[in-house]
């Protein structure tokens, strides 16, 4: 009852869909029909909106941080799980059809819950992949695939098959940019 208890909350708790709901109130658009059509901050920046996209970032990262970190206080044990459930609740949400984000703000949140050294890793990696190649997708798949890496050589870290298995699931999410990448259609990031 406990573990379904906390894939519940962890997954509900990822699936709110924070760029929608800021874009609908605050523009009156549905970001659904706003260029890839994503629910994800990336996305909310195409409306060129950049205070809602920024913080649709923050509360998409929030929402991971919420529920991992008391279950990493409370139930160590099941941080892993939570952690999952969140992501799952973030990229297939039962209120959107199960059409949800690409799960890399919400990834970032779960870095910092289990340990903040790895998402100031993933961050840096990020920016110096996406200051040089100017695309989002490319940061983000770079980057969740550092930190496996990172895990196997640094001895201090644990359980590198969670982050191989994050990154597989960030490397799904983004099929269809990988496509584009691949056919040189990807669009260049504007963050600023």
């Amino acid at each position: 009852m406990e573990l379904f208890l906390i894939i519940s909350v962890s997954y509900l708790f990822g699936s709110i869909p924070f760029g929608l709901i800021l874009t609908n109130i605050f523009l009156k658009k549905d970001i659904r029909k706003v260029g890839s059509g994503n629910i994800g901050a990336t996305n909310v920046l195409r409306t060129g909106n950049k205070t809602i996209g920024y913080l649709t970032l923050i509360l998409d990262i929030l929402k991971a941080v919420a529920p991992v970190l008391y279950i990493k206080i409370n139930f160590p044990e099941l941080i892993y799980i939570s952690s999952l459930s969140v992501f799952i609740g973030h990229v297939f949400p039962v209120w959107l059809k199960f059409k949800g984000g690409k799960g890399v703000a919400t990834y970032v949140g779960i870095l910092f819950s289990i340990n903040y050294i790895l998402v100031l890793v993933f961050i840096f990696s990020w920016l110096v992949i996406f200051f040089i190649s100017k695309y989002s997708s490319l940061g983000s798949i770079l980057s969740s695939l550092i930190i496996p890496i990172f895990i196997y050589f640094n001895s201090a870290y644990e359980n590198e098959y969670f982050f191989i298995i994050m990154f597989v699931l960030i490397l799904f999410t983004h099929r269809e940019n990988v496509k584009r990448l691949v056919n040189k259609e990807e669009s260049e990031t504007k963050i600023y």
